[in-house]
């Protein structure tokens, strides 16, 4: 038997050194962020930032005393490792999963040790439990229900020590050690701890290229991974467009008088309305499935009927609400809408055109007021649809519609488009069109909560975007209303504060005929980057424009860092983690100019060396990660820093090793989108939004 167990063992050890660590920020074993305690915890020694509440922290106890160990060291030793699950870490140190694998990872002096986490991993913790632990007698071991049904232990065996488990240390230590590789964090003993590297300098620069002229307020790389790209517009059209190779001298090449799709008679185009985002299905190469995001008027389009956001189970009635610029409660919706490419070409990656017609109504709903509406639409990691909603408008959200939880305003949907519901199942859920919901969604842990919600207390999320390599790093930036523009990393069930908070500070707001919430009463996660409306003195500011971790190595000494910039188009920063996957950042606002030799002329701001760029709407990202900012003025691409003169030491080195672009051909049909981890990440707005930035 016990050579079967040896052998079962080497194969899970390999799994779990093959399992993708999933590199992370603090996060919670339930995909939640780490909060802080009002009360110290009585029996695990975690305080600061938790993923323990007093509940679970008397589960452990009471688990910990079941084990009835007589050791003192050992169950020292059993007590730290039971309450590493508190640890804000505890996401990577149980691998994201505490019930299938209920032991952390255990440092392992025998693996190579990565730089992220402190040297005082390097202390082999699993050789001292061995050596501590082998003959003792742990009852309801947490290393024998590991075992049970991979093994060859069979459940409710009567195994309590170590030795009568394992061979020999090197067997246990290579089942449950590991170390901290490629980023991922391993078990020492105690809280984790990771190294700081210093202050990182900032890049000298950002050098653009101007490739194209068209105002876009959306771009989407093709998902077959070729160098072409869907841009849109805010009046309601979607071109295929072929981006040109940096630094060939080309310009983007799309035919403005073909459009991909066009929704004009659809979609309500004004100051604040019209296409607010596009995402194309994971699978879009085999299926042509994709969805659009736009706003329509239903006195003009009769298919534009939903129910109210202002509705009585979000204690709100609209036949109270005020006519907003002449328009009543309600009149404008959002929708959600399925396109197809099937039957317009042999395969959807050789389509050059869509048809017209809806295939399936995702999601409608009436608007509030005629400002605040998001509209960002993208797939994440995980296959499910994310939808970003404002508040629905009026100065300070005055229904409170962001900490309402039976109100999907103000906040971040995760819906699933490929199981759609009954007709039964969409009137008892109260859903909003034909999709369902996720069975992880956080409404199975609070009843209170909408079945849609994945994150709440947003003001008007304002681009957001996974990083392609980091998937629990979901990057949102919100826009403020008085003070501060936001950046945050979005987490299951996590309240980003607004309207009980602006940014760090406290918002008070001008009326309230929604109610109030008290500070007391949630657990906000605060901004991890942001900046006030006085960053620029002479300009101002308007509001935040989100983007995305720069992941290409055309400009090397970008490569990892958050770009993200100002609708006013003064200030870009660059947002470096420190250390690397604490969650923690410094945002430097960094100098940019045009480059010399861009294919097309980039004018400047008078009185200043900065290229007018007018307004900056969106981020964008392409195939080979290239960054791309959407303007009132045109498309740019971010290129190499020294076609601008900027300094940069790592450039020649990797010049010759930068991704090549895939073939352009539409049959390029290239397999990174069946990876988990890659996105296809979109964007909206346009110059008339700086109306309702202001307001």
């Amino acid at each position: 038997m016990m050579g079967g167990v040896l052998t079962i063992t080497l194969l899970f050890c390999t799994l779990l050194l093959l399992l993708d660590p999933s590199l992370s920020h603090p996060l919670c074993t339930d995909s939640r962020a780490p909060f802080t305690l009002k009360t110290p915890l009585n029996f695990c020694p975690y305080n600061g930032s938790v993923c323990c509440n007093s509940t679970e922290d008397l589960q452990l106890r009471k688990q910990f005393q079941a084990m009835n160990i007589s050791h003192q060291g050992c169950a020292s030793l059993l007590k730290s490792i039971l309450c590493a699950k508190c640890d804000q870490f505890s996401a990577q140190l149980f691998r994201g999963d505490s019930i299938s694998q209920p032991v952390p990872v255990l440092c392992n002096s025998t693996f190579p040790l990565n730089t992220s986490q402190s040297s005082s991993a390097l202390n082999g913790f699993c050789s001292e439990v061995w050596d501590t632990c082998q003959n003792v007698s742990i009852l309801n071991s947490p290393f024998a229900t590991s075992l049970q049904g991979q093994s060859g232990v069979t459940a409710g065996s009567n195994f309590t020590k170590l030795t009568e488990l394992w061979h020999s240390k090197t067997d246990f230590c290579n089942a449950f050690g590991g170390a901290s590789i490629n980023g991922s964090l391993c078990f020492d003993g105690g809280p984790v701890v990771l190294n700081n590297t210093g202050t990182p300098t900032p890049p000298n620069g950002l050098c653009l290229e101007k490739i194209g002229n068209g105002s876009y307020i959306n771009m989407v790389a093709h998902p077959d991974g070729s160098n072409r790209a869907f841009f849109s517009d805010q009046p309601g059209k979607i071109w295929l467009a072929t981006v040109p190779k940096e630094g060939a001298g080309g310009e983007l090449e799309l035919d403005e008088a073909n459009p991909f799709l066009d929704l004009t008679d659809e979609v309500h185009f004004d100051a604040e309305f019209g296409m607010m985002g596009m995402a194309f299905h994971p699978n879009f190469v085999q299926n042509g499935r994709f969805f659009a995001s736009f706003n329509c008027d239903k006195i003009k389009w009769p298919r534009c009927s939903g129910r109210c956001s202002c509705n009585s189970e979000a204690n709100c009635d609209p036949s109270k609400l005020q006519p907003d610029n002449n328009a009543s409660p309600c009149q404008y919706h959002s929708v959600i809408a399925e396109f197809t490419t099937n039957g317009t070409a042999l395969q959807a990656s050789l389509a050059t055109v869509a048809k017209p017609s809806e295939v399936r109504r995702i999601f409608t709903m009436g608007l509030p007021f005629t400002s605040h509406h998001g509209g960002q639409i993208l797939f994440g990691p995980d296959g499910y649809l994310y939808f970003m909603m404002g508040d629905g408008g009026g100065s300070g959200d005055p229904y409170n519609f962001a900490q309402n939880k039976k109100s999907v305003l103000g906040k971040i949907m995760r819906l699933d488009i490929d199981t759609i519901s009954s007709a039964a199942e969409i009137s008892n859920l109260s859903l909003w069109g034909n999709y369902s919901i996720p069975k992880d969604n956080p409404f199975t842990e609070d009843e209170g909560l909408l079945p849609e919600i994945w994150a709440m207390g947003l003001r008007n999320p304002w681009r957001c975007s996974f990083d392609s390599e980091r998937p629990s790093y979901f990057m949102c930036a919100d826009a403020g209303q008085d003070e501060y523009e936001e950046v945050d990393i979005i987490t299951k069930d996590g309240n980003y504060g607004w309207r009980v908070y602006e940014g760090p500070n406290l918002y008070t707001p001008r009326e309230s005929p929604g109610g109030n919430t008290s500070a007391n009463s949630i657990n906000a996660i605060f901004p991890v980057m942001g900046y006030y409306h006085d960053v620029n003195v002479n300009e101002g500011s308007a509001s935040i424009t989100g983007g995305y971790f720069y992941r290409s190595m055309t400009d090397p000494c970008m490569h990892g860092r958050y770009l993200f910039g100002d609708l006013y188009a003064h200030a870009i920063w660059a947002g470096t983690e420190n250390p690397e996957n604490s969650g923690n950042f410094t945002m430097s606002q960094i100098p940019f100019s045009c480059a010399h030799d861009s294919p097309i002329q980039c004018s400047s701001v008078p009185g200043s060396s900065l290229p007018a760029l007018g307004y900056i709407f969106s981020f964008g990202e392409d195939n080979n990660k290239d960054i791309f900012l959407l303007t009132s003025s045109g498309v740019y691409r971010v290129v190499r820093p020294s076609r601008c003169n900027y300094t940069c030491s790592k450039e020649n080195a990797t010049a010759t090793a930068s991704p090549s672009p895939a073939p352009s051909s539409p049959s390029s049909q290239v397999s990174w989108l069946n990876h988990p981890y890659k996105i296809f990440l979109l964007l909206f707005p346009s110059l008339s939004f700086l109306v309702l930035f202001s307001v």
